[in-house]
């Protein structure tokens, strides 16, 4: 047994059961008052072999699942050595989730049990399973005044009063499913935010007294030099002091190429070395990075409660002061209780509260079963609003890795083809492993072009590379490494140079002693479905469709042009996007934000709705509102088809359960319906609701067999 103890906690714990790859592990303290499970799961979680965590606090057990590795299992045990525990001060502590079940299962086992009883028993069950609800209704009342549990407790009492045990009883059992289905929901969306908010710190190689020192990149002070290798995150943001590097700040900055980083350059944290070392010199660290300030920008908007959730509370209060207000005034007119009951059992919110949100579940199950992952119902109900949509460019558009679009020979000589100089340069660059020699590789493999022998290859990291082939001098790079380094000018190529420029492409230079030989032409590439996509969108109802990307402006107009977008914008800091968005927002758009990347967590909470790719940066999953399980870009399309569809439908109920249950009343106030045939057609009506609510959306042209087999997708995603 190993412990962790805290002034006011032990946090004993003994593995009970292990399996490969699985430990189970018993700690007594869970459940204790103030101790919150779900923050040891958020602990536990960014562990990356981790897998799943999942404590119980009525088995007082910690379940952690992990991927088999050398040292992994001594790495979960370490990880939960170094938690310290949170005690809440007046928390009820560890059985909330149990609690939040229990009302469900007593309800269920009432429900079953009632046909087996005598009427008297029948009578004491049902006021023990609906105890809880009329109690939450009279403190409701006390506290609050008459809000939607003031009408649920009226509605379960008269129900049970007039002896429609059957009837509390179901519609206890409803109103728990609801209250669990939204905590839960609730707690997950907790969940990923105190994720996000705690990631887990890089290692840092920090140069003391001398010495390298691997220490957390959380603990690295300003002013002190952090070295960053071949594959390393860097953990800071800092200065540029020494070496030479390519680094890739796709995540960070959105740029789509890496690029060359040397002294006195900006370094980002966030950033990946895909060659070279650097020695960096903090200036913000911990709290201070980038990713840590676009952090707290994402906490500071996902406090502020939204207009839908403020609409929604409005909406379902008039539904409650408009059932007892006319229940009133018959009473007071008729003084004939039974005409109270009969309208006090005509419950217009009950649709709307129970109807709505399984139309949104319904909208989310046939969303996820087309690759769309929407977070609750607001998701559905915002995306189905929006008029703008503005996407970033790299890993959304378009595919993040390059592809060759021209190869051009600058100065004819014996052999000298378009496909000699694309074979001549793919023999040169397959020694290097960035994105644009990958590309080239690619091409010259694609057309089956044969490797061209040659001698030793020269590197200059970020820079170029130079090779003997048949006795001449190759040297493949930048223009600013030809040019300033090796002394080759391609003025005189100026103009063909700019056009490809101007196109949005990336350009390699190929020179020798004689001066410049070729150029070749590189592009992200664009996806496929991207045409096809931005037209459902218009033919949606989208206005306005939009590109932000940090790439340099021609490359964005060039693509702008292509694609024929509304408008674009180049060059975009991180923290830039989130304004862009505001900016649109304040001339009545409403917004939807399609990303992929760190630098996209300010965008994707500041819009109204916020799309992640399923490739992006941990950080952009957790802050969309919809997360894309498909990588690709018509699910987008799918999601608004789905989202439009879904709110027609809650419209259409609404309508339906405002017209019947009018007839209802009407019929109540008049005395031609009894309470018992009130509660009946109430309750009949409700259940014709939810039955189409559950029938759900269709997207147009989808069949029977189409859909099927993407619903056999389902539970892959769940797991998932």
């Amino acid at each position: 047994m190993m412990t962790h103890g805290s002034p006011t906690l032990d946090l004993s714990y003994r593995i009970v059961h292990e399996l490969p790859g699985r430990l189970r592990l018993r700690i007594p303290a869970l459940g204790a008052p103030g101790f919150d499970p779900d923050d040891l799961e958020d602990w536990m979680d960014p562990l990356g072999v981790v897998t799943s965590a999942r404590a119980s606090c009525g088995a007082r057990s910690l379940v952690v699942v992990y991927r088999e590795s050398a040292g992994a299992r001594d790495s979960v045990l370490r990880r939960l050595d170094a938690y310290s525990a949170r005690i809440e001060p007046g928390s009820a502590g560890g059985g909330s989730r149990e609690a939040e079940i229990a009302p469900m299962v007593t309800a269920a086992a009432t429900i079953a049990l009632l046909p087996f009883l005598s009427r008297p028993l029948q009578v004491a069950l049902t006021v023990a399973n609906v105890a809880s609800t009329l109690g939450t209704g009279a403190e409701t009342l006390i506290r609050k005044g008459i809000k939607v549990e003031v009408l649920d407790a009226l509605a379960i009492g008269l129900s049970a009063a007039r002896g429609e045990l059957y009837t509390a009883n179901i519609t206890d059992f409803l109103l728990a499913l609801g209250n669990f289905l939204e905590r839960r929901t609730e707690r997950q969306s907790d969940r990923l935010l105190r994720k996000l908010l705690r990631p887990e710190p890089a290692m840092a190689w920090v140069e003391r007294d001398g010495e390298l020192t691997q220490i957390p990149g959380d603990q690295v002070m300003p002013g002190e030099v952090v070295v960053v290798g071949t594959g390393e995150t860097i953990p800071v943001d800092g200065r540029v002091v020494g070496g030479s590097a390519l680094v890739n700040q796709a995540a960070v900055t959105g740029e789509d190429v890496p690029v060359r980083k040397e002294a006195p350059r900006r370094a980002v944290s966030g950033s990946v070395l895909i060659e070279g070392q650097l020695r960096i010199e903090a200036t913000q660290v911990g709290a201070e990075t980038t990713t840590a300030r676009i952090s707290r920008f994402i906490q500071e908007s996902l406090d502020k409660r939204s207009d839908t959730q403020r609409e929604a509370d409005r909406l379902a209060d008039q539904r409650v002061y408009l059932t007892l207000g006319t229940g009133a005034v018959v009473y007071g007119v008729t003084r004939n209780l039974t005409r109270l009951q009969s309208v006090f059992l005509v419950d217009y919110s009950c649709a709307l509260k129970l109807g709505t949100p399984v139309a949104f579940k319904s909208g989310m199950y046939q969303a996820a079963a087309h690759g769309v992952l929407m977070k609750g119902g607001e998701a559905i109900e915002h995306l189905a609003g929006v008029d703008t949509i503005v996407f970033d460019k790299t890993g959304t558009l378009t595919h993040s890795e390059l592809a060759v679009t021209d190869v051009v020979v600058l100065r004819k000589q014996a052999g000298c083809t378009e496909t000699a100089l694309l074979a001549l340069v793919a023999s040169v660059e397959e020694h290097a492993s960035h994105p644009v020699a990958n590309a080239v590789v690619e091409a010259a493999r694609s057309r089956d072009l044969q490797h061209i022998s040659h001698g030793e290859v020269d590197y200059l990291v970020a820079h170029g590379l130079s090779a003997e082939v048949e006795g001449e001098h190759i040297l493949v790079g930048s223009r600013h490494y030809l040019e300033e380094h090796r002394g080759i000018a391609f003025e005189e190529h100026a103009e063909q140079i700019a056009r490809l420029e101007d196109e949005g492409k990336i350009l390699l230079f190929v020179g020798n002693g004689h001066g410049p030989v070729g150029l070749i032409a590189l592009r992200d590439t664009l996806r496929a479905e991207t045409r096809e996509t931005l037209d459902r969108l218009r033919a949606q109802g989208i206005r306005r469709l939009v590109m932000i990307t940090g790439d340099r402006r021609q490359k964005a107009e060039a693509l702008a042009r292509e694609l024929n977008l509304d408008a674009f914008y180049a060059e975009v800091a991180p923290e830039e996007k989130a304004d862009l968005i505001a900016r649109f927002q304040a001339d009545g758009s409403r917004v939807a934000f399609v990303g992929d990347g760190v630098n996209d967590g300010p965008a994707l909470v500041a819009a109204d709705v916020g799309i992640a790719m399923p490739r992006g940066a941990d950080i952009a999953r957790a802050t969309a509102d919809i997360l894309l399980m498909d990588d690709r870009l018509g699910a987008v399309a799918d999601a608004r088809e789905i989202a439009t569809k879904t709110m027609a439908l809650i419209r259409g109920n609404f309508r339906a359960a405002i017209g019947i249950n009018t007839g209802i009343l009407a019929g109540a106030i008049g005395g031609a319906l009894s309470p018992v045939a009130s509660a009946l057609l109430h309750n009949g009506t409700t259940i014709g609701i939810l039955f189409n609510a559950l029938k759900g959306v269709r997207l147009d042209g989808e069949t029977d067999g189409s859909m099927s087999a993407r619903l056999a997708q389902i539970k892959d995603i769940v797991r998932r």
